[in-house]
């Protein structure tokens, strides 16, 4: 079986759900505490063994680019002024450009959820890769999201749907569900996802979210439904998986073990920040007495 060492982010949205903020920063560098949204992902992806990470972008999107370059001779200057308490600090901007072989890729295809992996079609060849976005994700436990995707591929071959356990009525009319066999607790043999289909049409309680692990035979699928588009038609991946399915290709839906985050909303970005900011080490303790004391009025 051919080891997943490639990965491909899509991060050429406009985030205008976060205007005026997103109008020169892309929603990709929106912080969480002292790392913008991206690095998680692409540290997850990295520790779970993704050497190749290759980026949909747009021209609004150098900020990215420059994030995983080599830092300039100025902030190495101003950090090498500091002393030997700001040595861990050059290390880590160092080491950021040299987490991984990074490619940079302009939007191209029409727009939709389908189009970054079209884009970056010619550099994928014929090996398994994950497909994710920048502006959600997973702190897996006890081992990552994408550790979980991959050990289930090489277990069982076939393409892996990142999925949670519904927990809220609402989820079932925010969410596509996937619906087939149940081979375990928290997996299934996926025939269909429903979009959408609320609690009482909804055909199990894991809603696909976040990330796929797919077949390179998605490929091929994906570009002739790239021909048959309508003008003005949004280009989703979905009815190519769907195709697929209906071929007899695998696609199981796991249930990722872990917390699920989404930060492309303004709220649950909001909910993500306190979050993170509860849990770090150095600034937890005093966050949490911070908020104890404003719930306190």
């Amino acid at each position: 079986m051919t080891k997943v060492t490639k990965a491909v982010i899509a991060a050429a949205g406009f985030g205008t759900r976060f205007l005026p903020q997103t109008k020169a920063m892309p929603k990709e560098m929106l912080p969480l505490i002292d790392k913008p949204i991206i690095q998680y992902v692409v540290e997850e992806l990295v520790e779970a063994g993704i050497e190749d990470i290759l980026l949909q972008v747009r021209s609004n999107k150098r900020p990215i680019e420059d994030h995983f370059d080599l830092p300039s001779q100025d902030l190495i200057a101003n950090l090498e002024q500091g002393g030997p308490k700001k040595a861990s600090l050059i290390k880590e901007v160092n080491d950021l450009a040299r987490i991984a072989n990074f490619v940079f890729v302009r939007a191209k295809a029409p727009y939709g959820n389908a189009a970054p992996v079209v884009d970056m079609a010619h550099l994928l060849g014929d090996e398994p890769f994950i497909y994710t976005f920048a502006d959600d994700f997973f702190v897996g436990r006890p081992k990552s999201r994408f550790r979980q995707m991959i050990e289930l591929h090489e277990q069982r071959g076939g393409s892996v749907i990142s999925c949670m356990q519904v927990k809220h009525d609402s989820q079932y009319d925010k969410y596509g569900i996937v619906s087939g066999q149940q081979v375990e607790d928290g997996l299934y043999k996926v025939d269909k996802i429903i979009e959408k289909p609320g609690k009482d049409n909804a055909p199990s309680d894991l809603a696909s979210v976040s990330s796929y692990l797919l077949d390179p035979k998605l490929i091929p699928y994906l570009q002739r439904a790239e021909e048959e588009l309508e003008e003005g038609e949004e280009f989703y991946i979905q009815p190519a998986m769907q195709a697929m399915m209906n071929d007899g290709h695998d696609f199981w839906g796991l249930n990722i073990q872990g917390t699920y985050y989404d930060t492309g909303d303004k709220l649950e970005y909001l909910k993500t920040v306190v979050d993170f900011g509860l849990g770090h080490e150095e600034l937890g303790s005093e966050l949490r007495a911070y908020m104890e004391e404003k719930l306190r009025g």
